[in-house]
């Protein structure tokens, strides 16, 4: 029981707060990706997808092949 009550806590403020400081970081990105390569914002922002996506599946990709046996 103690630690549902441990979890409902997370929230408030700082989470308010971190949230704010993600969507400037990926927003600076976005932008930094559209101004660079000349491109409109939403062009920038599938770029900026798609170079997440590649980073997640290398991760994937590198974690099969250093430990194949190990499932989350």
């Amino acid at each position: 029981m103690g630690s549902i009550f441990l979890l409902g806590r997370r929230g408030g403020f700082g989470e308010i707060i971190s949230w704010f400081i993600r969507v400037v970081i990926y927003d600076i990105c976005i932008t930094g990706i559209s101004d660079i390569l000349g491109v409109p914002r939403i062009v920038a922002l599938f770029i900026f997808l798609g170079i997440l996506a590649v980073i997640a599946f290398g991760g994937y990709f590198m974690k099969q092949r250093i430990a194949p046996g190990v499932d989350d």
